[in-house]
């Protein structure tokens, strides 16, 4: 098959610095840099984004419409959750580096951290990495169709989803509260494993393995 590039073009790339590339940034610890056609114009059926998180922050539940994702641990730990539309469980992946898993192209998928200074690579077949992130979802779904769909109350969906910021990308938000409950204080082992309504980052990740240091998340 033949290549519609032409490599004789003093405009043609070959190369590109990816930490030049910001997609999205939640702070220093948590951004990710995006590697695609638009960056690189000699790539075909490739793109990647370049991911680097503190632990328990999560790329939002989302899936891709165009690529199947290849998630590459290359530091610290995290784990890789799917639903599987064919057998319609949750599975989860925890990873460490030099290991990988595989999200098929369209599956529902979200990645937590586990440890500080999580860095991994999310590779794609597809020249552009396209998303439906679940946030834009929740919050441009008319929430009449919501209610109208599931039976729920209308304000009360409406009440629910108010603090979901379209496009998170990285959760949670960076003005979370994130006081844990009044044990805490009796519990030094208790400390930001909670979220802030009160789950479990077991029940949330169930291969979370806790890191008592992390204070500053």
């Amino acid at each position: 098959m033949g290549s519609s590039i032409d490599y004789t073009s003093p405009s043609t790339q070959f190369t590109f610095d990816v930490n030049k590339s910001t997609f999205v940034k939640k702070d220093s610890q948590n951004f990710i840099n995006v590697l695609g056609i638009q960056q690189l114009n000699t790539l075909n059926n490739v793109s990647l984004l370049d991911i680097y998180l503190s632990a328990n922050n999560v790329i939002e539940p989302h899936y891709h419409q165009n690529a199947a994702e290849l998630v590459y641990c290359i530091s610290g730990a995290l784990t890789v959750s799917l639903m599987n539309p064919f057998t319609k469980q949750m599975q989860h992946y925890p990873i460490t580096p030099g290991q990988v898993a595989n999200v098929p192209q369209g599956w529902w998928h979200y990645e937590v951290a586990t440890e500080d200074h999580t860095h991994l690579l999310a590779i794609f077949n597809a020249p552009t990495p396209e998303v439906i992130l679940g946030s834009d979802i929740l919050k441009l779904t008319p929430a009449s169709i919501m209610a109208h769909t599931y039976c729920l109350d209308k304000t009360q969906w409406k009440k629910a989803i108010a603090p979901v910021i379209p496009s998170t990308f990285i959760g949670p938000p960076a003005s979370c509260n994130k006081t844990t409950e009044s044990n805490a204080q009796h519990n030094p082992n208790f400390i930001n494993h909670h979220d802030s309504h009160g789950y479990t980052m077991q029940e949330l990740n169930p291969y979370y393995r806790p890191y008592y240091h992390h204070q500053n998340y």
